[in-house]
């Protein structure tokens, strides 16, 4: 009995024997020490689920060449995936010289490309040779870094193949064929629909306008340099991307290092030093090899640390985690229990996973991150469905934990709603990426969700 005693005063109001008084009395603090299990029960699960990112194989089994679903598909050595907005991957099949689609079911189908060679021309009479990057734009067109043809390739969501600009290898800017491209392996887009190219045989990142008028961003020699333009230097750079700002980011290969560019020009290291494993910040980071670089919406770089088998996360400030990945090999499953195998190409979508081409496992991965927040704001495990949603959205929790309040955010943190129900009508929001959090007993849970 709690505190080990009840006043005689008390006893008497309750109205009932000393016996009946001290089973009430056990009773209710039996529903109190039930209540404050579920309650801890459920921190327990958010916070195990929180931090963790599952890591599961969409597509893919031995090397090969087949279409199918799942691991019926067969890739040889895939290189780099892309996504679009209706959540299809895209991959540069090297060996099979071709460009792979992979829906959200996991279904693989050969969007162009047939025997190794050159040809523009509508899917299967398309030509590339060992293409090795792939982007797309908001149009659903893919654009391809055609290794071995030293040019950039354009397919439209029919499968409509053309050049966009290259022609022989070299260093050449200008418009189209005029321009020159030497081992281009990595392509990224912007909101404008500009394309930026990691040209590694010239140690260069190209920009080419949607005209296909090709300059040079920036790079000049092999080296490692900081600075504006043609001051700095990159050394085999493989794989870009970009942001909202118009950054753009670089996977510096035999520098170990991600290095980003502004629109100016501007290059700085973002994160990494020698070669090598470290968690950290900054410089205090290592990479070995890392071959490919994507976004998310809040700024956070994903980056393929080949060599290291490991997918590493480095947030805007430059701290830089592991998400997934330990030893060289395969396996699915959470964090550093899921094992990679030379890590080449990664991805994001707008539900917040990464997509990883998995180069010598001949599969395309999934790294779905159970979203969550630091573990004390945490209280319930919760589902939020459907997902992505153009209505209604429900919110589910684990029994026993109930919702006092939900908050929906954009991605600036500014409030769009706010109400104590379970369901969310979201019909009147713009299509995007936005924040839910729920609240309960002063502690909150935080998910995305999608509007379409």
């Amino acid at each position: 009995v709690e505190n080990n005693s009840f006043r005689s005063s008390q006893l008497t109001r309750s109205g009932g024997t000393l016996a009946e008084t001290f089973e009430l009395h056990r009773t209710l603090k039996e529903k109190k020490m039930k209540k404050n299990e579920i309650y801890l029960f459920c921190v327990f699960i958010l916070t195990l689920i929180s931090n963790a990112q599952s890591v599961t194989t969409l597509a893919g089994s031995s090397q090969g060449f087949a279409d199918g679903t799942g691991a019926a598909a067969q890739f040889s050595s895939p290189t780099k995936v892309a996504t679009d907005a209706a959540g299809n991957v895209y991959v540069a099949d090297q060996y099979n010289h071709k460009i792979r689609k992979i829906t959200p079911a996991g279904v693989v189908s050969t969007l162009a490309g047939a025997a190794q060679g050159f040809a523009d021309g509508t899917g299967i009479v398309a030509q590339f040779n060992y293409p090795f990057g792939v982007a797309t734009d908001a149009a659903g067109n893919v654009y391809v870094a055609d290794e071995g043809n030293n040019k950039i390739r354009k397919i439209t969501p029919a499968g409509v193949v053309s050049t966009l600009a290259g022609s022989t290898a070299g260093f050449a800017d200008g418009s189209g064929t005029a321009a020159q491209f030497d081992i281009p392996l990595g392509v990224a887009t912007d909101a404008a629909g500009n394309v930026y190219v990691a040209d590694e045989g010239n140690n260069k990142i190209r920009k080419i306008t949607p005209a296909g008028v090709v300059s040079t961003l920036a790079g000049s020699t092999a080296g490692f340099a900081d600075g504006t333009g043609a001051a700095a230097q990159f050394n085999y750079p493989t794989g870009v991307a970009t942001d909202a700002a118009g950054n753009v980011y670089v996977a510096d290969y035999f520098n170990h290092k991600i290095r980003k560019i502004t629109p100016e020009g501007v290059v700085s290291t973002l994160a990494g030093s020698t070669y090598g494993f470290a968690d950290g910040t900054g410089v205090a980071a290592q990479f070995n090899l890392p071959g490919g670089v994507a976004t998310d919406a809040a700024g956070n770089v994903y980056v393929a640390d080949e060599s290291n088998s490991r997918i590493r996360k480095i947030t805007p400030a430059g701290v830089v985690s592991t998400l997934a990945g330990s030893t060289q090999g395969f396996a699915d499953g959470t964090g550093a229990a899921a094992q990679f195998y030379n890590p080449s190409g990664v991805a994001t979508d707008a539900a917040g996973n990464v997509y990883v081409a998995d180069l010598s496992n001949n599969k395309i991965r999934k790294i779905t991150q159970l979203l969550g927040v630091a573990q004390n704001e945490i209280i319930s495990k919760i589902t939020i469905y459907p997902n992505p949603v153009t209505t209604v959205l429900s919110v589910r929790l684990e029994e026993g934990c109930v919702v006092d309040k939900i908050i929906i955010t954009d991605l600036s943190g500014k409030i769009i709603q706010n109400q104590n129900a379970t369901t969310v009508n979201v019909e009147n929001l713009a299509k995007g990426l936005y924040i839910l959090e729920a609240f309960s007993n002063e502690s909150k849970m935080v998910s995305k969700f999608i509007k379409e």
